[in-house]
């Protein structure tokens, strides 16, 4: 029976490929954007030449009118969801005394709260169902904190507290709740970085490289296919942080 999965913030980098690799492996994908609205369309013609169908839903999720709505063109169309990938987020730089009231409820919205009403959305159907796969996209960050990057660093490790919590509250229901951890990943969320700031963070990471977004679609994909994993906060780094 073909699974039905929503991924948040589908348009760019790791969203974008993890909505990829599923819908290369059958699995019936709601791809989400807020924006970037060219940008989920070319994932959505890119697939189309492979004659694969995926549905483009725009939905500013950090508000729960909109993620409602996007729960409910899921629940419209295809009756039920078996998986949901948090994957929406955005980063914040600067010095943690300069931050304002707007940039906390721009990060932790986007970030965090996201997460817990695109959650609350889907489990009443997961319930129901007896199943489901719930993956929350948090950072090297959540885990152990970055300079100049407070916020965003609260906001992942939200992100891994309520994947614990959860897991253990949704698990009689034999519905399985993870994170993944991703270091640093060739994305455009890097673009802060210098060559040269690239190159020194390369030179910290046991495995002497930079993360590609295959890395976690890979992750995505086995914590999907695997029953008997929940609770779990799976960190792809390369070695950077091991804890």
């Amino acid at each position: 029976m073909e699974k039905i999965a929503i991924v948040t913030g589908a348009s760019k980098g790791i969203g974008r490929e993890i909505a990829k690799n599923l819908a290369k492996n059958g699995i019936k994908v709601i791809a989400n954007y807020n924006k970037s609205q060219k940008e989920a369309y070319s994932l959505k013609e890119e697939l189309q030449k492979e004659n694969i169908e995926i549905d483009i839903v725009q939905a500013n999720i950090s508000q729960r009118e909109e993620a409602n709505k996007l729960v409910e063109f899921a629940i419209k169309k295809y009756k039920t969801v078996d998986i949901l990938i948090n994957n929406a987020g955005i980063s914040e730089y600067k010095m943690f005394i300069d931050e304002t009231d707007e940039d906390w409820n721009k990060v932790i919205n986007t970030n965090l709260y996201s997460a817990f009403v695109m959650s609350q959305n889907v489990i009443p159907y997961m319930v129901h169902n007896k199943n489901g796969c719930i993956i929350n996209i948090s950072s090297i960050w959540g885990i152990v904190g970055a300079s100049l990057e407070v916020l965003y660093s609260i906001s992942k490790a939200g992100i891994n507290g309520m994947t614990k919590a959860l897991a253990k509250e949704l698990g009689p229901s034999n519905i399985r709740v993870n994170a993944i951890a991703p270091g640093i990943i060739n994305t455009n969320m890097n673009e802060k970085f210098t060559k040269q700031e690239l190159e020194e963070i390369k030179s910290q990471i046991p495995l002497e490289k930079i993360g590609q977004v295959q890395d976690i679609a890979k992750c995505v994909n086995w914590l999907i296919e695997d029953n008997y994993t929940t609770g779990q906060i799976i960190s792809i780094n390369g070695g950077w942080a091991i804890t």
